[in-house]
């Protein structure tokens, strides 16, 4: 099974990743780097700590995501492809039929999506819609990454998917806060993995998610 042991480091020297897997991950990195010269794909403020900050940041949630029960992951509001893209590069050679459903309503973020998915040759499905006018969807995994805040994904979740079997989110400093005060109107079972990259940040895998009657 690939791990999150490999992202310990800042640099993605890895013992049960093959080199053709980090050699994309790192012509992904560099797509990204060219591309926000033109829209905004990430934070400027960011470009230099782009591994950390975003590449491994992604990766880690792997461990949440290489499970014999998850072969479809809904990446939400996904802009550059995190985590989405990453996980589809990861999981490539370990398992193909593993498809990454990503919804992103900007025209040249879905294009861009598209490119670095035809350029790695990625199974992944690419919808230039928003999500929040969707119905009656399908997934294994909901994943979201500084798309929308909590409460609202639970409600996306909810109203807009049919069926779905858990949703990792990743959540800041006040992430256990933010978990206490959904559980007022939602029950949940909830996972929690400490971050890899920021000692303050949670990554939550949350199953069995139903609204609380009143």
């Amino acid at each position: 099974m690939i791990d999150s042991n490999f992202i310990k480091n800042s640099k993605l020297s890895i013992q049960n990743v093959s080199r053709e897997t980090l050699d994309e991950l790192n012509k992904y990195r560099l797509s990204i780097l060219e591309k926000n010269r033109e829209i905004n794909l990430i934070s400027a403020s960011t470009e230099k700590s782009i591994n950390t900050r975003h590449i491994i940041d992604s990766a880690q949630t792997i461990d949440f995501i290489d499970k014999n029960d998850v072969k479809v992951c809904t990446d939400l509001g996904s802009g550059a492809g995190l985590p989405g893209i990453v996980l589809a590069i990861l999981m490539k050679p370990k398992k193909p039929e593993f498809k990454v459903i990503f919804y992103e309503k900007s025209y040249h973020k879905s294009n861009f999506l598209k490119k670095i998915s035809k350029k790695f040759k990625l199974n992944t499905e690419i919808n230039q819609k928003n999500i929040f006018e969707e119905k009656d969807l399908r997934t294994d995994i909901i994943i979201s990454r500084a798309f929308k805040p909590l409460p609202v994904i639970f409600e996306i979740a909810s109203n807009n998917f049919k069926k779905f079997k858990y949703i990792i989110l990743f959540l800041g400093k006040s992430g256990k806060e933010i978990l206490k005060e959904a559980s007022k109107k939602w029950k949940f079972e909830c996972e929690e993995k400490k971050s890899l990259t920021n000692d303050e940040s949670l990554i939550v895998k949350i199953s069995n998610l139903k609204k609380k009657n009143g």
